[in-house]
């Protein structure tokens, strides 16, 4: 087959998993040294940079042959799909080509499983190993590690990668066992815990030897199983809490070519991946718990933000004295960010916030109406219930343009 029919096939397979952004890379450079190659700190692939830069890497599997089955996986042992494997040779000429051509300035590698998830992670292994030491390729790579490797390798891996990720897929030991038969939670954790492990030992001892310096990230796919938003994201805070991983990422399940009955026929709606994103973020940077979230089972709502959706059910928060609450609280306001109750705080200092300074930082004025109190702003709380604010914020304009969103 020809390389680039295998490009063609291998790059398209590549597009289900979609942790690979990599923000927190680190800053190579090759100033000074032999090589070729640089991260900027801001990040390469699926990122934009502060000057509107948009930065990619090369993203594909080493192979799409796999001796597993899972049932969501369009590259799963049953499926009947074109089959294509790359040398590693070829990988490593491929990213180098690409490099010189300002195509890319990094790499994102996986693969099926081939014989073994030893002799699969060896070869990927082996083409970071030759991109680094015999190119002296500088650039970003991010590997995806096997799970049921052996430890040794996953240790070679990090050492060459700015970032490993470790697929847990399905959010539930019941799913994996139903859904990915082969797979089991146990391996997939026990790779978690030796990626954070060595990090940690880089980190505590300065000298130990560099090691996947951007971290550890993982994938979580929705809506191939029934398995409910609260669930989901308490495992992703559960991942977040045991093995500090930088990021969760949310894949909107979507059927593949002759899709076995164990899985859903429809594809799940794109809102309710955005919606966990949402609420990740939430967690992450807000100082939200899944509890306060999501108190019972069940699923985030579609029509607001989840950040809306807590204000509205806990009027009794608001509205909130910008002029006098504390920072954490004026960050859970609707149309109000970290960055922007930062500022507010700052401000605050100096003289009292009004109206006008919230327009100047660009907050969402239709969203914090009802949920501030200004020097020059002072709303009713008993004018509007929180199902009229909710039908007057929700951006039902926005659903619209997507209605397949809506009824999926």
């Amino acid at each position: 087959m020809e390389l680039a029919d295998k490009l063609a096939i291998l790059a398209d397979a590549a597009k289900y998993d979609v942790s690979c952004a990599s923000s927190n890379a680190p800053s190579r450079s090759s100033q000074g040294k032999e090589g070729l190659g640089a991260t900027r700190a801001m990040g390469v692939c699926h990122s934009f940079t502060p000057d509107g830069r948009c930065v990619a890497l090369l993203k594909i599997l080493l192979t799409n042959f796999c001796v597993y089955d899972c049932q969501y996986c369009v590259n799963r042992r049953s499926s009947n799909v074109p089959r294509a494997r790359f040398r590693a040779e070829e990988v490593v000429q491929l990213t180098m080509d690409f490099y010189r051509r300002n195509y890319i300035e990094g790499l994102f590698l996986s693969s099926g499983i081939i014989r073994s998830p030893d002799y699969t992670m060896e070869q990927l292994v082996r083409i970071a190993r030759s991109l680094r030491e015999e190119h002296h390729f500088r650039g970003y790579i991010h590997l995806k590690t096997i799970p049921d490797a052996d430890p040794l390798l996953i240790e070679a891996a990090g050492r060459h990668a700015d970032r490993l990720s470790v697929n847990i897929e399905l959010p539930t030991e019941a799913g994996i066992a139903r859904l990915a038969p082969e797979k089991t939670v146990q391996t997939i954790r026990r790779a978690m815990g030796t990626i954070h492990g060595k990090i940690e030992e880089r980190t505590a001892e300065r000298r130990a030897p560099r090691f996947s310096p951007a971290g550890q990230s993982t994938q979580m796919i929705v809506g191939a199983d029934d398995t409910d938003d609260k669930t989901i994201l308490d495992t992703a805070e559960n991942l977040y809490g045991h093995y500090k991983l930088k990021r969760v990422y949310y894949s909107a399940f979507s059927p593949i070519p002759d899709s076995p009955r164990s899985v859903p026929l429809a594809p799940a709606p794109l809102i309710r991946e955005h919606r966990l994103y949402q609420a990740d973020f939430l967690v992450r940077g807000y100082g939200f718990t899944v509890a306060e979230l999501l108190p019972g089972r069940g699923n985030l709502a579609l029509d607001v933000d989840p950040k809306l959706a807590w204000a509205l059910t806990h009027r009794e928060q608001f509205p909130v004295d910008l002029n006098r609450a504390e920072l954490w609280l004026i960050a859970r306001v609707p149309g109000i960010g970290v960055r922007n109750a930062q500022r507010i705080v700052a401000l605050r200092r100096q003289r009292e916030i009004r109206w006008d300074d919230l327009a100047r930082m660009r907050c969402s004025m239709k969203k914090v109406q009802n949920f501030i109190i200004t020097a020059d702003h002072h709303p009713r709380t008993d004018t509007q219930s929180s199902e009229c604010l909710k039908r007057t914020l929700a951006p039902t304009n926005q659903l619209a343009l997507w209605p397949e969103l809506v009824h999926a």
